[in-house]
């Protein structure tokens, strides 16, 4: 698979609906990373969509797993 240029096997998602588990997705990805220390991470994208009533956050990690 390829996302901007860069060759990955593997995706990890982190979502969050609620403001308290947004507050806490990036010490959620850290945890992720520092546990997974064989993944080689090649890209993140943060995306963030809403209605009316939720907002979500996303952080995708693109990474190659041994």
């Amino acid at each position: 698979m390829v996302q901007n240029d860069l060759l990955y096997n593997s995706i990890k998602v982190f979502t969050a609906t609620k403001a308290r588990e947004r507050g806490g997705l990036g010490e959620s990805v850290t945890r992720w990373i520092r546990d997974n220390p064989e993944c080689e991470i090649v890209n993140a994208q943060v995306t963030q969509s809403s209605d009316k009533e939720f907002h979500c956050l996303t952080i995708t990690v693109f990474y190659n797993r041994p």
